[in-house]
């Protein structure tokens, strides 16, 4: 049975995060000191993540996405992923990397195989790129990319935070990086996750980034946006593509128009939680019920986390939250 949350939503995919730990200490994302990194008894064994998605499938999952922190710093991990898709093959699987680290895994990924992968980039200038994760080097992300083109990894997509003041004047320059590569540039609205990083006059709406990308030309949206025509379950983006170039963008509008209403997702962290949404503090321990084997326990405890998913996540903000404590 599909798991179904009080509003009616089908809760048709998930991401899990992989791991806590992250090569990179990004400015919105975590202390430049770094946090306190999970023991690693408490963060889910790969057997125990299988476990997992196995309930997850039986409820009718058929999306799973890996995150972290960023997921490649784990050991084992593009092996971990081409015995999953042979245990689950039915199941779309994708991962989300910051590619620091993606040459060195691009052939073994392309052997999973993927159905897509996202690269958090938010900015292409070498300097603003080591300010920004404070420890990154841009040549590796470039490299990461090529490597994962030339092994013909498919729906390579970029995701671009669009911060006003910080990389709002890069936006020629992120188009024209995505478009030589031949990947799908996506640009995010600024979610206001921590106060002590989210101010709203940084912040840049989609109507705004529309506006912007006028400067190339005229844009029609890609209809219909959900289902995917494969049937695989697609993502908040809304997609353009440019009548004169054919060239396609991604507008994620996760506040000025949030898409709430037709959230479809769950989270589960690095431990073992189940997050309803994102924002939410309220957490469901999945971890017990793995390791002591009860899948009909997980399942129900997974149904009743989901079936609690708040209505909107406006409701819920407290502006003290970061996402290397949630997962990507």
């Amino acid at each position: 049975m599909a798991i179904t949350d009080r509003s009616g939503r089908i809760i048709d995919y998930a991401r899990i995060s992989v791991t806590d730990r992250c090569n990179y200490r990004c400015t919105y994302c975590m202390p430049e000191e770094g946090v306190s990194q999970i023991p690693h008894e408490q963060i889910m064994r790969y057997e125990e993540i299988g476990f997992l998605c196995r309930a997850l499938s039986e409820l009718g999952v058929r999306k799973i996405r890996f995150t972290g922190g960023e997921p490649l710093v784990r050991k084992g991990i593009a092996q971990f992923l081409k015995h999953f898709k042979k245990d689950f093959h039915e199941v779309a699987v994708s991962i989300t990397t910051n590619a620091a680290l993606l040459a060195h895994f691009a052939r073994e990924l392309s052997e999973v195989p993927l159905s897509g992968m996202n690269i958090s980039l938010d900015t292409v200038d070498a300097a603003k790129f080591r300010e920004i994760t404070r420890v990154g080097n841009i040549d590796d992300v470039k490299a990461g990319i090529e490597a994962a083109r030339s092994w013909n990894i498919p729906n390579i997509k970029t995701n671009t935070v669009l911060i006003r003041g910080f990389n709002d004047g890069e936006l020629p320059d992120i188009l024209r990086f995505a478009w030589n590569n031949d990947i799908v540039p996506r640009f995010i609205e600024f979610m206001p996750l921590g106060d002590d990083v989210w101010r709203r006059e940084k912040f840049i709406g989609a109507d705004e980034i529309l506006q912007m990308l006028s400067a190339y030309g005229e844009w029609m949206p890609l209809l219909p946006q959900r289902p995917a025509s494969d049937g695989i379950p697609v993502g908040p983006a809304k997609y353009y593509v440019n009548a004169a170039t054919g060239k396609t963008v991604g507008v994620i509008e996760a506040v000025s128009n949030h898409f709430c209403a037709s959230c479809n997702r769950l989270r589960v962290t690095a431990s073992g939680n189940l997050r309803a949404c994102l924002f939410s503090r309220d957490e469901v321990p999945l971890l017990p019920l793995i390791r002591n084997g009860d899948i009909e326990g997980l399942k129900c405890a997974i149904r009743e986390g989901m079936n609690a998913k708040p209505e909107c996540w406006e409701n819920l903000r407290d502006g003290k939250q970061r996402m290397y404590g949630i997962g990507g």
